[in-house]
């Protein structure tokens, strides 16, 4: 969404969601002896086994089930897999597409995280901040249509929440039999959004759901919360200096956007499908005070923001840092076409006003999910389908949470909870941005939250609402999740 770069943060990805994990806490125990449940104690491997029956061979006997690779992992075993899926689950007779997904397999006697950025899959091993709280398996999903997870040819209409939903309960049935304990779905920006969908629409598949800082836009043509928030955010001296530094880019447009051409040219980049590179700057200058409070640190991003008699050279460097010029460009728009797409057709995205800009804006309204998908794939928006999954949450949610940033532009609109909904919550990082976790809350909502996860998990909760058998931190597994992208990503 927005930009603040796409650093999928995804991811994240954003895009983007686990989190960073903490320390360990707790002993490590030893390996049953077949091999389902090997803890981390220095170089040990999880090797997974159940009745002699290797876990890969478990994986793979499942129909539609193949392997792309298998990674080594200390303390896991890590599979790279594609699932035949069904183009349209209403008629799997017209066609399949091979959808990817890992496996980052602990024990068979664990919960499992089922974990979707709401973009491409990494294949590089992580766990997500629910995974480590619970110590268990993790299932990552890509989401359909991102490559290379896309049907050919491409029916776009076939990408939306209820098919999304539909490919995540199809792999949940498929994996179930071998991971029989409780299932947890999460996911950070856009994957937040994609784990309350697919709740919506599977309630009973999963044990409980953590959506990390997940938008809920259920009025895509109303500006006033996000206006209501860049007023309010910060200090009233930061959104000043925010301001005057969107002015000063415009200024200097003409000087920042031969720097922009060279760039692109020494990089092969190119700007067919926004028109030039004077229209990309102008989205990217937009986009500035969106991605600033997305994913700058408040407490020191402040004071390096330039000032006006700053060197161009200084301007455009920040620029880059925060909206990334990469972005608009088509090959930076071509990898997130299918959340563009969504954007344009269910999803909505963040609009609002650019008082301290408007009279230097060339191109007015430019901003907008249409601009960003090539003209022959057609666009028409759902108006019912956010405000459905909104009166869902409000009034059925069972088991779910949902953690925001205070700083963070998505949490302008965001999930609420209504007298229907049941052992369910939102929690709010103070001074949080679009990297806000459940480490980050307060110790009393911290603790809360880790207790209702380990709950839902079906594991105990201690008195200090700290778990005991946490897994322990790894810094190739626990490395922070990025969840950037434009201002128009989650």
């Amino acid at each position: 969404m927005r930009k603040a770069k796409r650093w999928l943060l995804s991811l994240a990805v954003l895009i983007g969601t686990a989190t960073v994990g903490s320390t360990s806490a707790g002993a490590a125990t030893a390996a049953e002896p077949n091999g389902t449940d090997v803890r981390h104690t220095g170089g040990a491997t999880a090797r997974g086994d159940d009745a002699g029956q290797d876990i890969k061979d478990r994986i793979l006997a499942i129909p539609g089930m193949s392997l792309i690779e298998e990674k080594p992992v200390d303390g896991y075993r890590y599979f790279v897999l594609d699932y035949t899926q069904p183009i349209d689950h209403r008629h799997p007779e017209r066609g399949t597409f091979q959808q990817r997904l890992t496996v980052l397999h602990r024990s068979v006697d664990r919960p499992t995280v089922f974990f979707t950025s709401g973009y491409n899959v990494s294949t590089t091993p992580s766990r997500s901040e629910p995974t480590k709280i619970i110590d268990g398996n993790q299932v990552s999903l890509e989401y359909r249509y991102f490559t290379p997870s896309r049907p050919t040819p491409t029916d776009w209409k076939k990408l939306d929440i209820r098919q999304a939903a539909a490919d995540q309960h199809r792999i949940f049935q498929a994996l179930h039999a071998l991971y029989p304990k409780n299932w947890i779905a999460t996911g950070g920006s856009k994957g937040g959004m994609t784990a309350t969908y697919y709740r919506r629409f599977f309630p009973h598949d999963m044990n409980g759901t953590v959506a990390y800082v997940a938008p809920n836009n259920t009025d895509r043509a109303d500006p006033a919360p996000y206006d209501r928030f860049f007023a309010t955010v910060g200090s009233a001296q930061c959104r000043a200096d925010v301001a005057k530094v969107e002015r000063e880019a415009l200024l200097r447009r003409d000087e920042i956007v031969n720097r922009y051409e060279k760039w692109a040219g020494e990089n092969k980049r190119t700007f067919t499908l926004i028109g030039n590179a004077d229209r990309a700057y102008e989205v990217l200058v937009t986009d500035l005070v969106f991605g600033f409070w997305q994913y700058q640190p408040a407490e020191t991003a402040c004071a390096t923001i330039p000032k006006a008699d700053a060197s161009t050279d200084a301007l455009y460097q920040w620029i880059d840092k925060v909206g990334g010029f990469d972005s608009y460009t088509d090959q930076g728009l071509e990898k997130f076409l299918p959340y563009y797409y969504q954007a344009g057709t269910q999803l909505g995205e963040p609009t609002y006003h650019y008082p301290n800009i408007q009279d230097l804006l060339r191109y007015p309204g430019l901003n907008n999910s249409r601009s960003f998908v090539p003209r022959e794939i057609p666009m028409a928006f759902d108006k019912r389908a956010m405000p459905d999954v909104d009166r869902w949450v409000r009034h059925h949610a069972r088991h779910m949470m949902f953690v925001n940033g205070q700083y963070d532009p998505w949490s302008a609109k965001h999930f609420t909870l209504g007298t229907g909904a049941r052992d369910s919550y939102v929690f709010t990082v103070p001074g949080g941005n679009h990297g806000a976790d459940i480490a980050k809350l307060k110790d009393a909502d911290r603790t809360k939250a880790t207790a209702e996860l380990l709950s839902w998990a079906g594991l105990p909760v201690p008195a200090n609402g700290r778990p005991t058998d946490r897994a322990p931190y790894d810094r190739n597994l626990d490395r922070p999740e990025l969840r950037r992208m434009t201002t128009l990503r989650p």
